[in-house]
């Protein structure tokens, strides 16, 4: 049997990675991330597991080498655990190089051992501070010890555990070394990202919060040794070595350097709404072709036409001192 066509875009990208949200609802409320009082989906428009399977499968099948499981927060969808189970078929027979997932951490100590049974082997970890009251007033939430036995119960599964950490200035700025320290007393991988400018979010500023990843990394240097590295995880972040810890710590920087000229990724929402360009509004309904025919060529075809929209880049633009290319859309609609 012939093998289809890959997906390649307009500017002859390959796309290999796909990142799905499974649920817009989360049990945390990100200042970053969503408003105080969100107004959840109604269930009935969300993809059940079983189209979120055919969807995955869709793209395994178009080329998709690494899969990305987000939300909201995707732990909190109910039987999620059927649903990366059920992608397991798919690490074993080849097609599929990787099956991840980005996670708050307030669920992991319940299901690091399942996820890593279906196969899972890294999670990335949102964590922004190790201060509980600042950790309380960015979650609008709290419970920072529950995420901190999370990322032990990971490393137990064995689950390689990467942090990612939002660098929002006059927040967390100040907790750049004890972050790094912590990273590598756990030997735990490490990610700062620029504070992106989506959703409305009421009183935050994007502009007030955003602190670019060069001068943190020029506050990083002043202590360490930094070796760059050629290596790509399959996503944005560029990677250093800290030569004096040995660890590896990556940077997602949107706005300081644009990543685009190499995106190989996509974006599927938990409604079905793919998304070419996180920093775009452009998007294309994939539920009502996954709903209006068992036929898969009918699927198969809708998402060949959205990858022919993808853009060569964002709109992120904070220069001028003002938020230019803001996107109107929850980071937590997205999915990460």
């Amino acid at each position: 049997m012939d093998q289809p066509a890959p997906l390649i875009d307009p500017f002859q990208r390959a796309i290999r990675y796909l990142r799905v949200s499974v649920t817009d609802r989360c049990d945390f409320r990100c200042v970053y991330c969503m408003s105080e009082t969100m107004t959840f989906l109604p269930r009935a428009e969300l993809l059940t597991l079983e189209e979120l399977d055919r969807l995955a499968t869709a793209f395994i099948g178009l080329g998709v080498e690494k899969l990305r499981i987000t939300g909201g927060e995707p732990l909190v969808r109910r039987d999620i655990l059927t649903f990366f189970r059920a992608m397991t078929r798919h690490l074993d027979s080849g097609a599929l190089k990787e099956l991840t997932l980005t996670t708050n951490g307030s669920q992991l100590e319940k299901y690091a051992g399942e996820l890593a049974a279906a196969g899972v082997r890294r999670v990335n970890v949102s964590l922004d501070t190790l201060n509980e009251r600042k950790f309380t007033k960015i979650t609008r939430r709290g419970r920072l010890d529950q995420v901190l036995r999370g990322l032990d119960a990971a490393q137990a599964a064995g689950l390689r555990v990467k942090i990612n950490v939002v660098a929002l200035k006059g927040v967390n700025d100040d907790e750049l070394f004890p972050l790094v320290d912590f990273a590598a007393a756990h030997d735990m991988d490490l990610t700062f990202i620029e504070v992106m400018p989506m959703g409305d979010i009421g009183n935050e500023d994007r502009l007030d919060q955003y602190w670019s990843l060069k001068d943190l990394r020029a506050q990083l240097a002043e202590r360490f040794t930094l070796t760059d590295l050629a290596e790509r995880s399959g996503g944005p972040a560029r990677y250093v070595r800290v030569e004096e810890t040995g660890q590896k710590i990556g940077f997602i920087t949107p706005l300081s350097h644009n990543f685009c000229e190499s995106c190989n990724r996509v974006r599927v929402t938990c409604t079905g709404e793919i998304y070419t360009c996180l920093g775009q509004e452009g998007h294309s309904d994939l539920r009502a072709p996954l709903r209006a025919s068992t036929d898969d060529a009918v699927l198969t075809e809708a998402i060949r036409a959205a990858i022919r929209l993808k853009p060569k880049g964002h709109d992120f633009d904070y220069s001028r001192q003002r938020v230019d290319g803001q996107i109107s859309r929850h980071m937590s609609h997205t999915g990460g």
